[in-house]
């Protein structure tokens, strides 16, 4: 479905000049300076892969995909989708393709959520039968309908993504890349985007996602792939991941009645009780499962809540590949 070959980005930023009148001065200089964006990277992916694509700000993800799909040219390599060249045959990709940019809209602003819908089954050449038909799933999956007749600009950020997650798939694509499309939303909108994203995956639509949140990864990608500065650092299974950053998880339990954890030790996981009501478990994801952690924890006493924190991905990148 997609290949990537040697691929590589290189940008031109002008260097700038300190001292009065610097932004003058750097304006009219002339002398640039290149940025290595993408570094001759490689992958392959398959129909109905579901791939995670991460890294921290600025590795390089976003202006892959943007290459994929045709917005930016490459310096130098070879980029296929579907078999057709993303930059000379664009307008065959995209008809197969769907695209959300969390951090940016491809719905009108001031119209309400279900014109846009129409303009965009227009510009598709989706009939109004086959518009109607996909409407009426996603309200079933996303519950769509209760805002449709809402101009975007008022509706709330989960019901925006959930909005610009069915734009993108309006007109049946057999790819869909995802940037960013949990970014800021709460746990009800994140679950419930996850869900529909798994329910799509398993009926043949090829996902490519980056995102910051580990949860997304782990709950919806086999496959990982982790770029920094540009250089594909690994491409493999979450455990692969998991065993290359080497951090530790927490987790959190409070229980509804005091308990004692003295007596409660483990050589793969680290027990600190903070009160009398709550006890931190600190483990590594690749050698130990949160679920057989919560029932050592469990026979202390009734649990009331559950908190997970998880490595942050920008520090899980840095201990990856020191």
């Amino acid at each position: 479905m997609i290949k990537v070959e040697d691929l590589k980005k290189e940008f031109y930023v002008s260097e700038k000049i300190s001292g009065p009148f610097g932004a003058i001065r750097t304006l009219f200089n002339g002398r640039k300076r290149s940025v290595l964006a993408v570094n001759r990277i490689s992958f392959t992916i398959n129909e109905g892969e579901f791939v995670g694509y991460i890294g921290p700000n600025g590795a390089g993800k976003s202006t892959t995909i943007k290459m994929l799909t045709g917005i930016l040219h490459p310096s130098d390599g070879q980029v296929s989708v579907l078999g057709l060249n993303p930059q000379q045959q664009r307008q065959q990709v995209v008809r197969e393709l769907g695209v959300v940019f969390g951090q940016r809209s491809q719905l009108w602003w001031d119209l309400p959520l279900e014109e846009s819908f129409e303009l965009l089954a227009a510009m598709y050449g989706v009939s109004s039968s086959s518009a109607q038909k996909m409407m009426k799933r996603f309200d079933q999956v996303l519950g769509i309908g209760e805002f449709m007749d809402v101009p975007v600009r008022k509706l709330s950020l989960g019901q925006r993504m959930r909005g610009e997650i069915c734009a993108a798939l309006l007109h049946r694509p057999q790819i869909l890349m995802l940037d960013e499309p949990t970014i800021g939303l709460d746990v009800v909108a994140k679950n419930s985007i996850r869900g529909f994203l798994k329910e799509i995956n398993q009926e043949g639509i090829t996902i490519l996602l980056t995102t910051h949140d580990l949860k997304d990864i782990e709950q919806l990608c086999k496959r990982v792939m982790v770029i920094n500065h540009g250089k594909l650092l690994l491409d493999g299974s979450m455990q692969d991941l998991w065993q290359g950053i080497g951090l530790l998880s927490s987790l959190t339990v409070d229980f509804l009645e005091e308990v004692d954890a003295t007596d409660l030790f483990s050589s793969d996981i680290s027990i600190n009780q903070i009160n009398p009501k709550r006890i931190i478990a600190e483990f590594d994801r690749s050698k130990v499962k949160a679920n057989s952690i919560i029932n050592r924890l469990g026979v202390l006493g009734e649990i009331q809540d559950i908190h997970m924190d998880e490595p942050d991905i920008e520090v899980a990148v840095q201990h990856l590949f020191k």
